[in-house]
């Protein structure tokens, strides 16, 4: 039995006034009960549309030729209140993002009954009684929290979205995918915004399901690690089509599109050793990171130097608990070497981050920075150091062109360098980071994820700083992107002798690019030292988990 097959299936978006564009192209796939397939793709690849396509959560402008069968149905021109039949009760649906997902003003455990009472033909089952009906209701919505893995369901039921962490609300939406009881469930980019420890609970419980049920799982993921390591078929999707279909051991070993083996050399799980750096072509730009300011290069032995911080956060209500963001927090950083600050959300990284770049005062400890111990000006220090962040969009000012805000610095920090030396200068960044220089007249939201990040490094390194910090500035982008942008900050690090200070969740990327690191959980540091060290013999059970969970490590085993 099948229970999702697509059929020579294409989807067609049409505008007004425009050409109808291809989204979709001759896609043939099936689904089994407790079978696993995975979609494999980089943003724009197509893999959502298929997936919505057979929910009928397409918008109005689409149009759908071939056939979908959903339980032997051609539903492809159903209509939304047919489909709307099929939803929940047959077909569980998990999207990507939990805090767009949950409504953030009712209880969990309401929304999860709201669910229940939707579902067609659940309400025929319910006592007549109200008192009766909730007391169904409130029993049905704990049994689904604790079938989708929360420890602790009556607790769940009564919080609401804003006070659960990401994978507390990731199982939410799986408890409300569950609710109906379909056979086959489908999950959109599931876990990716996820810790690499909370992302493989996820997973474990999604194969538990499939094994337990026999529920079939449609899954689409950006990463061939996880994609190998969890499913049975992976289905490898670009430009809307599929260049490659297989099982996954087949595909790890004997990938035969070109497209296919570039995913499987990005994917860090993949790795054991570090990015080599390539040769950078250094134009005027060399000359203005060191020549016209000589002796502004430290010679420090170590660029950053952090000697016991702490700091708690204490909140406006008296009521509630201090939280203790750093506790002792200790290590040094190797002038020219790249450092990782890892642990999971809550972990204390980015505190640590903000108090070395003067965004934070910590309650204990000093930060030296460059030999020298807090004494430098807010003006200077900026000049020295720079920040790179997650989402590049919200770092960007929207109103601004590509070369505007490469130079943005230089036209509060260096007032000398006229408007056509900042083009200049604007324009040799952009060619360090490889990003063309007819991207320098585009606004950032005509870039994508990745060229938008190439365009926040470029930005950072415009007051030629010694020190840049980078927060979590990788773990939003593709797996192929993300792989670029590694090997474009190797790159830059040997060509103009920075120190990184890198912070992530995710120990497969540390591998990549970190000469040594710290691990840290709940405020403090777990243990700390060279990058091959602790990821080779780690010391700590917490540490040997975080590894644990790195998506393909265990492939080649």
């Amino acid at each position: 039995m099948t229970l999702l097959s697509f059929e020579d299936v294409e989807i067609w978006y049409v505008g007004r006034g425009t050409s109808p564009t291809k989204a979709v192209s001759g896609i043939s796939l099936d689904v089994r009960p407790g079978e696993l397939v995975a979609i494999v793709g980089e943003s724009g690849s197509g893999k959502s549309t298929l997936i919505l396509s057979a929910i009928g959560l397409l918008p109005r402008s689409s149009r759908v030729e071939g056939r979908i069968l959903l339980f032997g149905n051609d539903v492809a021109g159903w209509s939304p209140n047919k489909f709307a039949r099929y939803r929940g009760s047959y077909v569980g649906f998990v999207p990507q993002d939990p805090g767009v997902s949950l409504n953030p003003v009712k209880q969990i455990g309401k929304q999860l009954e709201d669910a229940l009472s939707n579902r067609t033909g659940k309400n025929r089952l319910l006592p007549f009684s109200v008192s009766a009906q909730r007391h169904t209701l409130k029993s049905q919505a704990l049994k689904f929290l604790e079938l989708a893995g929360l420890a602790d369901p009556g607790r769940i039921y009564a919080k609401y979205p804003h006070e659960l962490s990401g994978g507390m609300k990731q199982r939410v939406l799986i408890a409300i995918a569950l609710s109906g009881e379909p056979k086959l469930l489908i999950a959109d980019e599931p876990t990716s915004a996820l810790d690499v420890t909370v992302q493989k609970q996820i997973l474990d419980h999604l194969d538990r399901l499939r094994t337990e049920l026999g529920i079939g799982i449609l899954l689409v993921t950006h990463d061939l690690g996880v994609a190998l390591e969890r499913a049975d078929r992976v289905v490898v999707m670009r430009g809307g089509a599929v260049v490659e279909d297989g099982r996954s051991a087949e595909l790890l070993h004997h990938a035969a599109d070109p497209y296919t083996r570039r995913l499987l050399d990005s994917a860090p799980g993949l790795h054991t050793g570090g990015l080599t750096p390539r040769p950078i072509r250094l134009g005027p730009l060399a000359a203005h990171t060191t020549a016209d300011r000589p002796g502004i290069r430290s010679s420090a032995q170590y660029a950053i130097d952090v000697k016991g911080v702490s700091k708690t956060f204490h909140a406006a209500h008296s009521s509630t608990e201090p939280v203790v963001a750093a506790a002792d927090v200790s290590f040094r950083v190797a002038t020219g070497t790249t450092h990782s600050l890892v642990g999971e959300s809550g972990a204390g990284k980015s505190t640590i981050a903000r108090i070395v770049a003067g965004l934070r005062t910590p309650d204990a400890g000093e930060v030296t920075l460059l030999g020298n111990t807090g004494s430098w000006s807010r003006r200077e220090l900026s000049r020295r150091l720079q920040f790179v962040y997650q989402n590049p969009y919200s770092s960007l000012n929207p109103r601004l062109s590509v070369a505007d805000l490469i130079t943005e610095p230089l036209r509060v920090h260096r007032k000398e360098v006229d408007r056509t030396q900042r083009r200049a200068i604007a324009e040799e960044l952009l060619d360090g980071v490889r990003l063309d220089r007819k991207y320098a007249a585009r606004r950032a939201g005509e870039l994508s994820g990745g060229q938008a990040q190439r365009v926040a490094i470029a930005r950072a390194l415009a007051l030629s700083p010694e020190i840049v910090i980078l927060d979590e500035a990788v773990s939003a982008l593709d797996v192929s992107v993300q792989s670029e942008i590694l090997q474009l900050l190797v790159d830059l690090q040997a060509a103009y002798s920075l120190t990184y200070l890198f912070i992530t969740h995710d120990l497969g990327v540390v591998r990549l690019i970190a000469d040594t690191v710290t691990v840290m959980r709940h405020g403090t540091v777990v243990e700390s030292g060279p990058t091959a060290q602790i990821l080779d013999d780690p010391m700590d059970e917490y540490t040997r988990r975080l590894v644990d969970s790195v998506p393909g490590s265990h492939l080649f085993l």
